[in-house]
């Protein structure tokens, strides 16, 4: 008996020197990551207003930037928060796929359309937050890359808008040319921003800004133009309709994203002292997921509660819109590949 009590007791021994390899064992398998370095000490492209430290070394392996995810850096938030966002989107797609039969009913294609785009333009933007700093290519690649998934979105939120937002009378005045004219900002907006980031080295970062923001801006006023409409209607009417309500949050923190994005605030009040938290571009993501996860509440809703209306106004529609939709996301990525080609025949000419 003694015997076999002093035998557990040493297997318990042997498992609690075992449990404290375990950091030695994390340790190794995560190795100690480089330490983040000035602003002074990475190419021109990587800095940003404003930010003097925090920046990841480039030329590094693929390893240490996927790493880097778990590191302290000035990008660190910027990816946690759409890639949090990524992950909610997609627990909030299986909810609604419950519900909906997305495969047999044509009515909510555009549904999955927007679900789809929330989702690439979440993850796009997390991975060009992650991974550009590996090289200067590797920086256009991925905003590129980023890019062509808000594209996606710009050109899924106008569908979903007006497929399951729009009222009659104001689908009588957008009807022949509002999903072109949508395709086409899209892809205006694309090719902005990444011909923008192409000529960055040689334009003031204000004259960089406004090739994003303007075609941006063009897109989304069409794309809001049915849920405006809706709310003002509404409003005038002293309707009680629930979805109004997130349409209205949805516009709301969708301006405040913009405002951030357009301006480096606080960072420009206090420099060198939101390196790692405080940004613009921080505070824009978090309101720009908000605005996301609204919309989609919003477009549920109207989904369920709008059907009658919908299934009236467009039809067959469905099918060429999702054409279209993949026609647009094609134009998209074949620009940026083409960008890109550019961008890659400018570093190779620098070098020699």
């Amino acid at each position: 008996m003694a015997t076999v009590v002093m035998e557990q007791i040493g297997r318990l021994f042997i498992n609690a020197q075992q449990l404290r390899q375990i950091p030695q064992l994390l340790e190794s398998a995560f190795p100690t990551l480089p330490c983040t370095v000035k602003a002074s000490d990475v190419p021109w492209v990587f800095r940003e207003t404003h930010i003097f430290t925090g920046y990841r070394q480039p030329d590094q392996s693929w390893r240490y930037y996927f790493l880097t995810l778990f590191q302290r850096h000035n990008e660190a938030l910027n990816v946690w928060t759409h890639l949090l966002a990524a992950l909610i989107i997609l627990v909030k797609w299986q909810e609604i796929s419950e519900a909906v039969d997305f495969l047999r009913d044509p009515h909510a294609q555009p549904l999955f359309i927007i679900l789809l785009a929330a989702f690439t333009y979440l993850s796009c933007s997390s991975l060009a937050h992650l991974l550009a700093a590996k090289s200067e290519l590797s920086h256009y690649t991925f905003y590129f890359l980023d890019y062509v998934g808000v594209a996606i979105y710009q050109y899924g939120s106008a569908l979903a808008h007006f497929y399951y937002a729009i009222d009659e009378d104001w689908h009588v005045c957008v009807r022949r040319f509002f999903l072109p004219t949508a395709a086409f900002f899209a892809w205006l907006s694309c090719l902005g921003c990444c011909y923008g980031k192409y000529v960055s080295p040689l334009l003031p970062k204000s004259a960089h800004k406004l090739f994003q923001v303007v075609p941006s801006a063009l897109a989304y006023c069409l794309d809001i133009s049915p849920v405006l409409h809706r709310i003002y209607s509404c409003h005038r009417r002293g309707c009680s309709d629930p979805a109004v309500a997130y349409h209205c949050y949805q516009v709301l923190f969708f301006l405040v994203s913009a405002y951030f994005f357009c301006y480096p605030h606080p960072e420009r009040w206090f420099p060198g002292r939101c390196d790692f938290f405080g940004q613009g571009h921080q505070i824009f993501h978090v309101f720009l997921v908000l605005c996301t996860l609204v919309q989609i509440e919003a477009l549920r809703i109207d989904f369920t509660e709008r059907r009658t209306l919908y299934e009236r106004l467009h039809g067959d529609l469905a099918h060429d819109a999702i054409a279209l939709f993949i026609f647009t996301a094609c134009c998209c990525a074949l620009t940026a590949f083409y960008v890109r080609k550019r961008v890659q025949t400018s570093l190779k000419e620098k070098i020699e």
